[in-house]
């Protein structure tokens, strides 16, 4: 299997010109980035992939000049770079491709023949150490197999794609087994030693100072010990900002078509074997009409891909979990480090005492914790609680969904009439409701809402518990973290006496928590007890995943950002919806947490269609994550503003059915 180094070259960059042939050390860029891909183990060849343009002559011929090292120079498109990829192994006869570039002087050997041995060993069609990055801007790595290389240069058509090389190939990792590279040093993800610009330029030139040419390529050990021993090296391109360019040509690149063969090949397999071909109820094909992605292949950050290779801004954020985004550096971290210790353990571990103590830091009616998997698991813990403690049956829900447990559902089929029987359900906010004669007289074990606004009528429920002696929950499971580290309790000042956690605490990982009064938590413990007990209610990656979670929060004061964020983004879609005289769609809610109501299920069916096929993956609301930066928000209003020409264009002519022929449309409800 013959492995071939292919580096990238020109002279054009855009930000700073000629880069590659700039001396460094007495030598050419290039020829620190060529010294580190034939030092490499596993590398047969090194080749130069550059252009035809005449500019770019002086690459060729000092390739040509290097005497009995003489190193291939493969010449293709400037614009194509797949294209030129193709070229060069083809000419080769390369069975693997390493992709470098020639703006990375500091290449480690040792990093690239890690990389050559992964998609060897693991039999992958694509290997990196960049998705997800772990290693430092500079030391970038990527090997695919012939198959795949040839496969993209074939059927990529996206002028992206033909530039990036790599793009396609990721995208389409449903087709395409990939494996990564994981640096074994942690925080590294952020370090920029690459030259870009003029800055960087100034980095690379102290950094040849302390390491000349005759050392030879230094490894990342050797660069770490470097800009530890001179830190004002480090500072010198640390404004940088990492692939600028490539979310700039996302955000202004035309709507594409998508086409969602494989996803609709695997939904009929899974029909076969799962109800509803999904475990959740809010991710299955009745939420989108038909045919539309159903199936998720990765994401990274604020974004996802599905197994056809369409790329999404994600704005359902796994419907909340995600409050930092995919792939979190921190949180998958620190799920890494726990891995190497141990999952789930035969006792308790210190990490469930140090998460409790954080939330009871934390969250203003938070004296004691308990811990589950879902947020089912804890409202339900909460209800029997809350019944265990007043010795009263009977629960109030104003509004609002709390899981699928019996005593929760609308949707009641298999639940005794009995059972049923134990919960009124009045509408959030109405006053009138609390104040009926009914209300006014039953004695309630607990009222549960969701606190998402209205801190009035929240205040009026705290009230309405304290004169009759029932329970108050405050189901936090979306609002806990997204409004406040404390949860919206502490935003609206006011305490519930239990509250319940879950989707944003862990980033993903499943966890959720019931926390309160500890005279109330009390009855969770022997002798006169509640039982609530789970084998995996103490599994460690999600509890490590949460303390990271909750430090990252905490640390870079994301919650505000994304109150700005979404505000923002909820302020530009409104001026969007008065452009286009849009009355069948209305925003509703809290800018990290922003509900979209629709006239009805048409209307949001073709809205779901439309922002779909321009890029946005959208159910019913503006689901925030810290990874949403001002690319992806441009490319949602893009999505938006594509959409609502649509809709109201439907409107007008009265065909909105016609624009949805043969699609499947279900009624829009709402659960997760």
């Amino acid at each position: 299997m013959k492995t071939v180094a292919v580096i990238q070259a020109r002279i054009g960059s855009t930000r700073l010109p000629g880069k590659v042939m700039m001396p460094l050390g007495g030598y050419p860029v290039l020829a620190w980035c060529v010294r580190a891909a034939r030092a490499a183990p596993g590398v047969d060849e090194v080749w130069v992939a550059t252009s035809t343009l005449p500019a770019d002559d002086v690459i060729a011929d000092w390739c040509e000049a290097r005497h009995v090292l003489r190193i291939p120079a493969w010449r293709g498109s400037e614009t194509d770079v797949l294209d030129r990829f193709a070229g060069a192994m083809n000419v080769s006869g390369a069975d693997v491709i390493l992709r470098l570039t020639g703006d990375c002087p500091f290449l480690d050997p040792q990093v690239i023949g890690s990389v050559v041995r992964l998609i060897k060993q693991t039999g992958a069609d694509f290997c990196s150490n960049v998705s997800p990055r772990t290693y430092p801007d500079g030391l970038d790595v990527q090997a695919m197999t012939q198959r795949a290389l040839t496969a993209a240069w074939v059927e990529a058509t996206r002028p992206l794609d033909r530039d990036c090389v790599c793009t396609w190939i990721e995208r389409n990792r449903s087709r395409f087994p990939s494996e990564t590279l994981i640096n074994p040093i942690p925080g590294l993800q952020d370090e920029r030693w690459v030259l870009d610009t003029a800055d960087d330029y100034e980095f690379c030139k102290n950094v040849a100072v302390y390491w000349p040419w005759y050392k030879g390529p230094p490894t990342q050990l050797d660069m770490l010990g470097i800009l530890d021993a001179n830190p004002d090296i480090r500072k010198l391109n640390a404004s940088g900002v990492m692939n600028e360019r490539h979310f700039e040509a996302l955000a202004e690149e035309p709507i594409y078509a998508r086409s969602y063969e494989r996803s609709q090949a695997q939904f009929k397999k899974a029909k076969e074997v799962i109800p509803l071909a999904a475990q959740t109820f809010s991710k299955s094909y009745l939420q989108y009409p038909q045919p539309s992605p159903l199936f998720l292949s990765h994401g990274q950050g604020g974004l996802v891909w599905d197994v056809d290779g369409n790329e999404y801004v994600d704005l359902v954020s796994a419907l909340l979990p995600n409050i930092l985004g995919l792939r979190d550096p921190a949180v998958d971290g620190a799920v890494r480090r726990q891995l190497s210790s141990g999952i789930s353990f035969s006792l308790a571990t210190e990490l469930e005492a140090e998460l409790a103590e954080t939330l009871c830091r934390l969250i203003p009616c938070a004296e004691a914790v308990r811990f589950g998997k879902t947020g089912t698991d804890v409202t339900t813990a909460a209800i029997r609680l809350s019944r265990a403690y007043t010795g009263r049956d009977r629960v109030l829900i104003c509004g609002g969904y709390h899981g699928w447990a019996d005593w929760s559902v609308e949707r009641n089929l298999g639940v005794p009439l009995n059972i049923q029987y134990f919960s009124t359900r009045i509408p959030f906010g109405s006053f009138d409701a609390l104040c009926s004669k009914f209300i006014l007289e039953e004695r309630f074990a607990a009222v549960i809402v969701e606190p998402e606004t209205k801190p009035d009528y929240l205040q009026y429920l705290r009230d309405f518990c304290d004169k009759t002696g029932t329970v108050l929950i405050f189901d936090e499971v979306i609002t806990g973290f997204r409004f406040d580290l404390g949860g919206a309790q502490k935003l609206y000042g006011v305490t519930p006496d239990l509250a319940t956690f879950g989707k944003a605490m862990a980033n993903g990982m499943p966890l959720s928590a019931l926390v309160g009064r500890r005279d109330i938590m009390k009855r969770m413990e022997p002798p006169d007890n509640i039982f609530y007990s789970g084998t995996m209610f103490g599994e460690t990656l999600s509890l490590a995943a949460s303390i990271a979670t909750i430090k990252k929060l905490e640390r870079e004061e994301i919650i505000p950002k994304l109150w700005q964020t979404g505000g923002y983004l909820a302020q530009e879609v409104q001026k969007l919806l008065d452009l286009h005289g849009m009355e069948t769609i209305t925003l509703h809610g809290q800018p990290p947490f922003t509900r979209i109501k629709f006239r009805d299920d048409q209307i949001a069916a073709l809205f779901r269609k439309e922002m779909i096929a321009s890029g946005t993956l959208i159910a019913a609301s503006h689901n925030i994550c810290a990874a949403h930066g001002p690319s992806e928000i441009k490319r949602i209003l893009r999505s938006y503003n594509h959409t609502l020409a649509i809709i109201t264009d439907a409107v007008m002519k009265g065909d909105i059915a016609e624009r949805l022929a043969g699609a499947t449309v279900a009624p829009m409800v709402r659960a997760s």
